[in-house]
């Protein structure tokens, strides 16, 4: 049943005169006089947008084209309406009555444009209470509202509790990631699983149900506006539908504030070349490259394709040209995009996730044709991340790719994330940087080497992931056992940090 539906039935049952939708409005039925707001928050231009997309005549894509008025006949669950949808600019409109009344009209409130709405909400006494958002020992925000709603409630609650993840399954209550562990905040109620398939599809966007019907997996955003933009993953599993959020912060954070030293900044400098940024999930790498392209904007003038899935951080037009495009909305996939991106005169190109031997090979490929290459991978060490890249490739293949590697590669930056002990995460940065000594040892495949070069190079920025967790520990950042834990090489950490006066007690 489609969204819009369960709204239009609130027509019959107050037996309102229409429901309207509208750009910056919350939905709102118009009942004589009266209006009489029945959502939660005012609707987004593309939230309209998905509404008519869900109800509009089959083959017909209304207003796509740009403004103009279309009218047409819905048959509802609840019964036949017919609706008048207005599209001006960035104003959407949609006017739904039963069918045989008059639509059109306006409403209380609205300016004399040809029927876009103003931000004006309805009166705030007409609305119905909103789900309550939770502070631990709070009440529950899942029990009763619209699913969409309840969406948002969790949402908020989500970002005033400092968290970094929403894991919604079915039959279990909402857990979030905070400070790196899955915790419960209060006692809401397990979802049973046909609710939680409300509250997931209540913000799918139609393509991307579409898709989830098709695979049982599906990636997305979601905006609230003024609070955060989340990155979303849907799933099935045995209990039924689920669903992962991740906070993207409105505010990019700045390379001074996320710790980025001037040798990593430097890369930013670079004309040409590829620049790697690993770590396992969730490590942050999204937001290390996000502040360096952040810092690229604020200090270049140059043209920037980023290809995402999907898009997370929104880059404003600074001095950099910014175009960005997502997987599945703008491209089909990575591989077309970033060939397609050859013929679209960039400077730099930020590729999301270099996930397969065609993506690295492309990625490799436009570096080497003088442009500035910036990718992700899951590695939780530099080293391992030169091997990823290399083992993609068939063997007879991985010669002249070890070659192009050793002349396109710029730096690698490994990251890891640890609790500090006041609350709150901080990363620790791996840095490798390509000088003439280490591709000689990508080119002759010596990579497990490395790590010596990198001991040796500290004056050049370079730091291995034992010395970077070391200064975290020496700087009382973080304690020596969740130090210890993140390491990779535990039993040569153990040692440094007895040296260094710290005695961890290995489990």
């Amino acid at each position: 049943m489609p969204n819009i539906d369960r709204f239009i039935q609130a027509i019959h049952q107050f037996r309102a005169d229409r429901l309207v939708v509208a750009t910056g409005q919350r939905l709102t039925l118009v009942i004589g006089s009266e209006t009489r707001p029945v959502s939660a928050q005012p609707a987004t231009f593309q939230q309209v947008r998905d509404l008519l997309h869900e109800i509009q005549p089959a083959g017909a894509d209304a207003l796509a084209a740009g403004d103009g008025t279309r009218t047409f006949e819905y048959a509802s669950t609840a019964g036949p309406v017919r609706v008048v949808a207005t599209r001006l600019g960035d104003g959407m409109r949609l006017e739904i009555a039963p069918a045989g009344a008059t639509v059109g009209a306006g409403s209380p409130g609205q300016a004399d444009s040809p029927g876009i709405a103003v931000s004006k909400p309805g009166p705030e006494a007409a609305a119905p209470a909103a789900p309550s958002l939770r502070v631990v020992g709070g009440p529950a925000v899942v029990s009763s509202g619209e699913p969409a709603a309840v969406m948002d409630a969790l949402f908020r609650k989500m970002v005033q509790e400092g968290c970094s993840d929403l894991h919604l399954t079915s039959g279990n209550p909402p857990l979030y990631r905070k400070d790196g562990e899955i915790t419960p905040l209060g006692d809401d109620a397990r979802i049973p699983a046909e609710r939680l398939a409300e509250m997931l599809l209540s913000i799918t966007p139609p393509d991307r149900r579409a898709q989830f019907e098709s695979t049982h997996d599906a990636d997305f955003s979601h905006q609230i506006p003024g609070i955060a933009r989340f990155r979303c993953n849907l799933f099935m599993d045995r209990n039924g539908m689920g669903g992962v959020f991740r906070v993207i912060p409105h505010e990019i954070p700045s390379a001074e504030k996320l710790g980025l030293s001037k040798p990593i900044l430097d890369l930013c400098n670079l004309s040409k070349g590829l620049v790697v940024v690993t770590g396992p999930t969730g490590s942050g790498k999204s937001t290390t490259l996000a502040a360096m392209m952040d810092h690229i904007n604020r200090t270049r003038s140059a043209h920037v394709i980023t290809i995402e899935d999907p898009i997370e951080f929104v880059y404003s037009t600074r001095k950099c040209l910014i175009n960005q495009r997502e997987i599945g909305a703008h491209t089909s996939g990575f591989r077309a995009a970033l060939r397609a991106a050859l013929r679209e005169d960039p400077d730099i190109v930020l590729v999301g996730e270099m996930r397969d031997l065609e993506t690295v090979a492309i990625a490799i490929e436009t570096a080497e044709t003088g442009h500035l290459v910036f990718g992700t991978l899951h590695t939780n060490t530099a080293a391992s991340a030169l091997d990823r890249m290399i083992d993609q490739f068939p063997t007879d293949r991985q010669s002249q790719i070890r070659v192009m590697l050793s002349e396109s590669l710029r730096g690698v930056i490994a990251q890891t994330l640890c609790r500090r002990k006041t609350g709150g995460r901080v990363a620790a940065l791996e840095v490798l940087f390509i000088n003439a000594a280490v591709s000689n040892l990508i080119r002759e495949g010596k990579t497990f080497q490395i790590p010596s070069i990198m001991q040796t190079s500290k004056g050049a920025g370079m730091m291995t992931l034992n010395d970077a967790l070391l200064d975290l520990v020496t700087k009382g950042l973080v304690d020596p056992l969740e130090a210890y834990a993140k390491s990779a090489s535990k039993a040569e950490f153990k040692s440094v940090l007895a040296r260094n006066g710290h005695q961890v007690e290995a489990a």
